[in-house]
């Protein structure tokens, strides 16, 4: 409990809110929210990274957090994320598994972005500092790595205490949703996919539309207006020829299974 010794009572009642918040977390818009709540006063960041697995055979599955247009876990390509993931994963066991911060600058990060050719990639370019922690599992010998990047030119010290303190509630709110499934398989090099002729972003909004958001919702997600989610549906209705978002989730879904 040393940790919150020297916190006063109003950055204790914070954390208290954050924790409860936390723990009422039941979906990715859930957890968006929470990150970019309260939460940036601790852990200020743009992009969170999540991966999970077993490291040492490259079996690793990833989750990305992030409000950034564009910058989603199903428009990363897993293949040529795995390098990134793997050095952000030996320097946290080459630091005894503490946290601790990086300037991106200086780190090799900016280098093995420009080889991810998505979003994500395009985004990292921005960042300037990063922090990374992580939870080892001593049954499933598996390892979970946290990462956040930052427009910040530094992140201090305090946010090390935090990650501390709030990592057990982050990694309890990531494991009661299912992760998004990959569908960087789908997308061409210019961004739009396969079937269809969706572009990146209509994807994207279908995939949450999959998932049963609303406009309003999809647009909190995306940072984007409610007007301007359903300008993309009528588009997106004229592509697929269908009149609602049932059939177009129906038709989608008949692609793939197919494919």
């Amino acid at each position: 409990m040393n940790l919150f010794s020297s916190l006063s009572p109003a950055h204790l009642q914070r954390y208290l809110r954050i924790v409860q918040e936390g723990i009422a977390v039941r979906s990715h818009l859930d957890l968006l929210r929470w990150l970019q709540g309260e939460m940036q006063h601790y852990l200020p960041h743009e992009i969170m990274l999540v991966a999970w697995g077993d490291f040492e055979s490259n079996l690793i599955r990833h989750d990305i957090i992030s409000a950034l247009p564009g910058v989603r876990t199903g428009y990363s390509n897993p293949t040529r994320f795995s390098p990134l993931l793997g050095g952000l994963h030996r320097r946290w066991v080459e630091q005894g598994k503490a946290p601790h911060t990086l300037d991106i600058s200086a780190s090799g990060i900016l280098f093995e972005s420009w080889r991810l050719q998505c979003s994500l990639g395009k985004a990292l370019q921005g960042m300037r500092s990063s922090l990374l922690h992580g939870v080892s599992d001593k049954r499933g010998h598996h390892d979970c790595l946290y990462v956040i990047f930052s427009s910040q030119n530094k992140l201090d010290s305090s946010t090390l205490s935090a990650i501390e303190i709030l990592l057990p509630y982050l990694d309890t709110a990531l494991r009661s949703i299912a992760p998004l499934p990959d569908h960087a398989s789908l997308l061409t090099d210019s961004g739009e996919s396969e079937d269809h002729g969706l572009s990146g972003r209509e994807s994207e909004i279908m995939d949450w539309v999959k998932m049963g958001k609303t406009n309003a919702e999809i647009g909190s997600i995306l940072s984007i207006s409610s007007f301007t989610v359903k300008n993309h549906m009528q588009r997106i209705f004229k592509k697929l020829d269908v009149y609602n978002r049932m059939q177009a989730v129906s038709k989608m879904e008949r692609s793939i299974s197919h494919a």
